[in-house]
C-alpha cells in the first residue's frame, strides 16, 4: 500500500485512488498524475477498500482508477462495491481488452464513468482524470444547490404567498378610491357580482382610467386569486411577436429561437390573462386568438402538440369596439367571445367628487415612494386640480402629484408646484383654446369684474398665496392687491 505523506483532507490537489496489482503500471500512473493530483496507490481491492474507509470519512478521494483484471476480483466488481458505499466517487476502469458485455455490466451495475484501454497515453490519462475530478466537483455543487433549494423552498413559498396576499389586499374592491356618489360605484358593484364566475370580461374606457386595476380586482375577488395574473399589452407588439409571447414556441421554430419558450397562456394556467389594448390587434391575429379561446387549447410555434390550459381572459380597450365591429375592423365573433360581460370605467372628469380622495391617496403613495414627508395640499390646490379636465385621467393625475412631491421643499404642496398646463387651464377656469370670457354675464363692467377675479385667483394660487410675488407679477403694490382680494371676496377684511 502506498500513501501520500499527509492524510489531512485540507489538500491543495484533488485526491485519486489507483488500484492495480502490477506495481510498474501503478507507479507509471502515479508519476503521470502526481503534479495535478494527490495519488493514493493500492495493489489489491482489499487495500483499496482500506484506503477508502480511512479517507472517505472526510470525503477526500474524488476519483478511483482501477485495473479490470486483478487476482482476487475484477475492477467492475470492486467498483460496484465502491458505488454502493461511496456513490459520489467517480469510477474509471483501466483495461487491456474490450468486452462489450463487461462494459455494459460495468456501466449498469458499477456506474463506470469511463473505460481506458492499455497501453494508455500520458496526455490521455491526465486529461481523463482532470475531467473526472471536474465531474465530481459539479456533482457536489449540484447536491449543495439542491439542498439549498430544498431548504429555501418553504421560505420562498411563504414569500410568494405573502406577496400574493399583499397584492390581493391592494387590489380588493374596498381599496378602489371612490366617494359615496361616484359613478365608479356601479362598476365595482358589477365586479363583485361577476368575479366568482368564469366569464370573459371586456373592460372599456379611456387611457389612464384604471382598466387594469378593475381587471385585477376581478381576479383577486375570484377563486383564481391564488393563481397567476398575467398581463400583455397587445398594442405594443407586432403580430408575430405577440403570437409567440402568448402561445410560446419551440426551439428552432424561427431564426433566433434558441430554446423553448413557455407562452403567457401557459404561464396564466389556472389564473387570469389580461389582454390590454385588444382593439389594436390585426384581423389575422384575431383569428388565431379566437381559435384558442373557442377550443381552450393552442399549439406553440413550431410544435405539433396542442397545449390545453384553464385561463380566464379579461380584455381591455380604449377604442369603440362596437363601431370597429360594424366597420369590419374587429371580428364580431371574437368581440362576443371576449365581451360576455362589458364594463365601462368612467373618465376622471366625470368623477370630480372622487378627486380629493384620489389626490390624497396618490399623495401618500408618492411621498412614500420618494421618501419625503408631505402633510397635504395648500389652500386652493385641490380646487385647481378639480377645475382641470385631466385628459390623461388617473395616470395623468398620478404623474402630476408625483412631480409636485419631487419638487416640494416644504410640508405642503402649493399651487406654485403645479405644471403649467394645469395652471393655465385649471386655475384660470378655461381649457386650452377656450375664450376666457366664456361664462361671464352682465354688462361690460360686471364682466370685467368677473374676469379680474379669475386673474387674481389664478395669480394667488400660482404663487401659493404669497401676496408679494403675486403683486409683483400683476404690477400692483401689496396693499393694492390685498384691497382687490378683499373686494372680490377672495380674502376677509381685517
Amino acid at each position: 500500500m502506498s500513501l501520500p505523506a499527509s492524510h489531512s483532507c485540507l489538500r491543495r490537489l484533488p485526491a485519486v485512488l489507483v488500484v492495480d496489482d502490477e506495481l510498474r503500471s501503478q507507479e507509471a500512473v502515479r508519476r503521470t498524475l502526481e503534479e495535478d493530483f494527490e495519488v493514493f496507490c493500492a495493489s489489491s481491492a482489499a487495500e483499496g477498500m482500506e484506503i477508502l474507509e480511512s479517507e472517505q470519512s472526510t470525503g477526500c478521494i474524488r476519483v478511483v482508477l482501477c485495473d479490470q483484471r486483478m487476482p482476487e476480483t475484477t475492477g467492475v466488481q470492486f467498483l460496484k462495491e465502491v458505488r454502493a458505499r461511496w456513490p459520489d466517487v467517480v469510477r474509471i476502469i483501466l483495461s487491456g481488452y474490450t468486452d462489450a458485455e463487461d462494459i455494459i455490466t460495468g456501466v449498469n451495475e458499477a456506474g463506470i464513468w469511463q473505460y481506458l484501454l492499455k497501453p494508455w497515453q500520458p496526455e490521455q490519462l491526465l486529461l481523463t482524470l482532470q475531467r473526472a475530478a471536474e465531474v465530481w466537483r459539479l456533482q457536489q455543487e449540484n447536491q449543495r444547490l439542491s439542498l439549498d433549494l430544498r431548504t429555501a423552498e418553504p421560505v420562498l413559498k411563504k414569500r410568494v404567498d405573502n406577496k400574493r396576499e399583499k397584492l390581493r389586499n391592494s387590489f380588493e374592491l374596498a381599496n378602489i378610491v371612490r366617494s359615496e356618489k361616484s359613478p365608479l360605484n356601479a362598476v365595482c358593484d358589477l365586479v363583485e357580482r361577476i368575479a366568482p364566475y368564469d366569464l370573459s370580461v371586456m373592460v372599456t374606457g379611456e387611457s389612464g382610467t384604471g382598466k387594469e386595476m378593475i381587471a385585477r380586482a376581478i381576479h383577486y375577488e375570484s377563486a383564481r386569486a391564488t393563481r397567476p395574473f398575467i398581463t400583455e399589452n397587445c398594442g405594443a407588439l407586432p403580430d408575430t411577436l405577440l403570437e409567440s409571447e402568448l402561445f410560446g414556441y419551440k426551439r428552432g421554430a424561427f431564426t433566433g429561437a434558441v430554446e423553448d419558450r413557455v407562452g403567457l397562456f401557459q404561464q396564466a394556467d389556472g389564473g387570469t390573462l389580461f389582454l390590454d389594448e385588444i382593439g389594436e390587434t390585426s384581423p389575422a391575429f384575431q383569428v388565431k386568438l379566437l381559435r384558442a379561446l373557442q377550443e381552450g387549447e393552442f399549439r406553440p410555434l413550431g410544435s405539433n402538440r396542442a397545449v390545453t390550459v384553464d385561463v380566464r381572459v379579461i380584455a381591455a380597450t380604449n377604442r369603440d369596439l362596437e363601431a370597429d365591429v360594424h366597420s369590419g375592423r374587429f371580428r364580431e365573433d371574437l368581440y362576443y367571445r371576449l365581451a360576455t360581460i362589458a364594463l365601462h370605467v368612467p373618465p376622471l372628469r366625470q368623477r370630480a367628487m372622487d378627486l380629493p380622495l384620489l389626490a390624497g391617496r396618490l399623495l401618500e403613495s408618492s411621498a412614500r415612494s420618494l421618501g419625503k414627508r408631505i402633510d397635504g395640499f395648500a389652500d386652493g390646490v385641490l380646487e385647481a386640480l378639480a377645475a382641470y379636465d385631466w385628459p390623461g385621467n388617473v395616470r395623468e393625475l398620478q404623474n402630476e402629484i408625483l412631480r409636485m412631491v419631487a419638487l416640494a421643499d416644504g410640508p405642503l404642496l402649493d399651487a406654485g408646484l403645479l405644471s403649467p398646463r394645469v395652471l393655465r387651464t385649471g386655475l384660470a377656469g378655461a381649457a386650452p383654446g377656450e375664450d376666457w370670457t366664456e361664462g361671464l354675464s352682465g354688462n361690460l363692467k360686471a364682466r370685467m369684474e368677473q374676469l379680474e377675479m379669475r386673474v387674481l385667483k389664478a395669480a394667488m394660487l400660482r404663487h401659493g398665496g404669497n401676496k408679494s410675488r403675486a403683486a409683483r407679477e400683476l404690477g400692483l403694490s401689496r396693499v393694492g392687491l390685498r384691497a382687490k382680494l378683499v373686494r372680490h371676496g377672495l380674502e376677509a377684511a381685517a
